[in-house]
């Protein structure tokens, strides 16, 4: 049996998965919040260094980002 895709419109996307996107934000910002409040925080610190690059990979235009964000897993 061949399988079915469905193409939605950004409006459709928006619309299924905005609470869910919205709730993971406010996840990462309250994670940030609590390693700021504990004080300390190497700035090269490799996993804080992975998350600010994950957010500029974000905050760009275009197809791929789950892809360029999965690569830096993938780093030496």
């Amino acid at each position: 049996m061949a399988a079915t895709t469905t193409t939605w419109n950004a409006s459709e996307v928006l619309e299924t998965y905005f609470l869910e996107t919205r709730a993971k934000l406010i996840e990462v910002a309250a994670n940030l919040d609590r390693v700021d409040r504990a004080g300390g925080v190497d700035p090269g610190d490799a996993r804080l260094m992975f998350i600010r690059e994950a957010m500029e990979i974000l905050r760009t235009r275009g197809p791929h980002r789950a892809e360029r964000i999965q690569k830096l897993y993938s780093k030496p």
